[in-house]
């Protein structure tokens, strides 16, 4: 067990140094941090000194090794778009991003798993006919698609809703939250919905391909055999085997919900990450970039770790299979 955690904490380290050099990168190749702070008119004495202050004079390990141990702290400068500290500008809108792919993961989970064991035990019939052509819909329509769509109808059409921000929020120290009153869940309903629609799809389908797949086993046919009746088959045996690769696919993919809700923010103007990203992006500050990209490679990777020894923990075979390589 101990060798297993050590070579899944060295795998770790070495992609964020990997993903640090990347973000490094923007720094080095993406504009020049000292035009974008003192503009076109700054003189070169003025040029010099700051290139001096940040440290841009030095060699390119050096530099990158600066880097690496203000990237440990969660320091990434300030940016260049609003002049405030990127960590407190990530600090701030952090919080909308967790809570908006937490919700859509849960509702990815209580509609995705049902559905999914409904549809692989009863094939053929009119109601899994149904939740097979939503989960191609879901799967196929692009996510702004999907967002302006709901908007459309649920905002515009029928008003039930708002079209864009978090609505009334509260402060728990540093930790904003819009969950604590009705506005917020009024608000953020139709961007969780959108951005769970992918993932639920994703999740139905893989439920019913496993649970198909462990209904065929061997195993399942002498539970048979002996008289057990069908609920203890679907749900005592068949459904906790499938939950096991389930498990394994719905924690990547919260990383990827974190990661990937830029549309969906942008749509419905969620005051998040992503929308953060994309502003970024838009006026090229790097320090915003950079940040952003390994505060999502870091939750991806902190995400796999907890998956991999909790996959290590429910699956005896790879307990033995590990074992048996040392």
């Amino acid at each position: 067990m101990f060798a297993f955690i050590l070579r899944r904490l060295i795998q770790a380290v070495v992609v964020m140094v990997a993903v640090a050099f990347i973000a490094f990168l923007l720094f080095q190749y993406v504009g020049d941090p000292v035009v974008f702070l003192l503009g076109q008119d700054a003189t070169p004495q003025q040029i010099r000194e700051l290139r001096a202050g940040l440290g841009l004079d030095k060699s390119f390990i050096v530099q990158f090794w600066h880097f690496l141990l203000n990237a440990a702290r969660g320091e990434f400068g300030l940016s260049l778009r609003q002049g405030a500290k990127v960590s407190r500008l990530i600090a701030e809108r952090f919080p909308a991003t967790l809570e908006l792919a937490l919700i859509a993961a849960l509702l990815a989970l209580l509609v995705g798993i049902p559905m999914g064991v409904y549809s692989a035990l009863r094939r053929g019939k009119f109601l899994s006919q149904v939740f097979m052509t939503i989960s191609l819909l879901g799967v196929s329509l692009p996510t702004f698609f999907i967002g302006i769509l709901l908007i459309l109808i649920f905002a515009v059409t029928l008003g039930w809703f708002p079209s864009f921000g978090r609505g009334d929020t509260m402060q728990i120290g540093w930790w904003s939250t819009g969950l604590l009153n009705a506005k917020g869940w009024h608000h953020i309903v139709l961007p969780a919905v959108t951005l769970a629609i992918f993932q639920l799809t994703l999740v139905m389908r893989l439920v019913r391909a496993e649970m198909l797949e462990v209904l065929r086993t061997d195993y399942i046919k002498f539970a048979r055999a002996r008289g057990l009746s069908n609920r203890a088959i679907h749900f005592g045996h068949a459904l906790k085997n499938t939950l096991v690769p389930v498990m394994t696919i719905t924690g990547l993919q919260l990383g990827g919900l974190i990661a990937f809700a830029i549309i969906t923010e942008t749509v419905f103007q969620w005051p998040g990450m992503g929308l953060l990203f994309i502003q970024a992006v838009t006026f090229a500050d790097i320090p915003v970039m950079a940040a952003y990209l390994c505060l999502i490679a870091l939750i991806f990777v902190v995400i796999n770790l907890i998956v991999d020894l909790l996959y290590f923990a429910v699956d005896p075979r790879l307990r033995v299979n590990n074992a048996g390589g040392h």
